[in-house]
């Protein structure tokens, strides 16, 4: 039985991964911590394996790093931190030698929707990325958006062709860029998290989608991510090496 404790229980997210750990073969889920509750008296107390956090950018590197320093491996769903804040992480887990993963996305249909867009990205000359999600969500772009559009741009051998208007007669209506890649964030109640890739070609467009009907999409993802970690000890940075894909 690996030992879990989730950081963010109560959130949005948290609420309904707890109930899918507490009731996964193989897991003993020993708890959730909020905000307000002392994560060093749970890590201490409980003694976890693992640590699944899905809290706030403010918050998710530094309960990873108590984390590590208690011999948990971190499970980091938190999206917003730097690469910075991941390589003082990745470097943190490999002193203490355990492992630890850091996802801009756990639904598994989403990582396969970033790879299939990668496989895709050399053959157009242009691509946006559309990203929806909740409206209470705090970042945007979302992370998924964010990694997207970094992947596709370093697949070319130039950039994208990126379209600005001529004339603008609101500001930022074409979006934030990235390497050529306009991303565009919607925030609405009644969505979970969507995500489309759009790639134009004269004549021709092509659209990779997926949605998000649930946020118990996440559990499979985040328990692959749980018994890897303590299998292999192992840092990853996304599904992508846990799923065995490659672009």
């Amino acid at each position: 039985m690996i030992r879990v404790a989730l950081a963010g229980h109560r959130g949005r997210t948290g609420s309904a991964l707890a109930p899918a750990l507490a009731a996964a073969p193989g897991v003993d889920y020993v708890g959730g911590v909020g905000s307000a509750d002392d994560l060093e008296t749970l890590l201490r107390d409980r003694r976890p394996q693992v640590l699944v956090d899905f809290t706030s950018p403010a918050n998710a590197l530094s309960n990873a790093l108590a984390a590590v320093a208690a011999g948990a491996a971190p499970v980091v769903g938190t999206s917003g931190l730097t690469p910075a804040a991941v390589d003082r992480l990745e470097a943190a887990c490999g002193r203490a030698g355990v492992g630890g993963v850091v996802a801009p996305n756990f639904a598994i249909g989403a990582v396969l929707m970033m790879h299939l867009a990668e496989l895709a990205a050399p053959f157009f000359e242009a691509a946006e990325v559309i990203e929806m999600h909740h409206a209470g969500k705090a970042d945007a772009p979302s992370g998924t958006a964010l990694a997207t559009a970094r992947r596709l741009a370093a697949r070319r051998a130039a950039r994208f062709d990126h379209n600005d208007p001529r004339t603008v007669t609101m500001e930022h209506t074409r979006g934030g860029e990235e390497g050529g890649v306009a991303i565009h964030s919607v925030r609405l109640p009644g969505i979970v998290a969507d995500q489309e890739v759009v790639f134009g070609l004269p004549g021709q467009t092509l659209t990779i989608a997926h949605r998000t009907t649930s946020r118990e999409s996440y559990a499979p993802g985040v328990l692959l991510a749980i018994r890897r970690v303590v299998a292999d000890r192992r840092f990853y940075r996304g599904l992508d090496s846990l799923l065995g894909l490659e672009a």
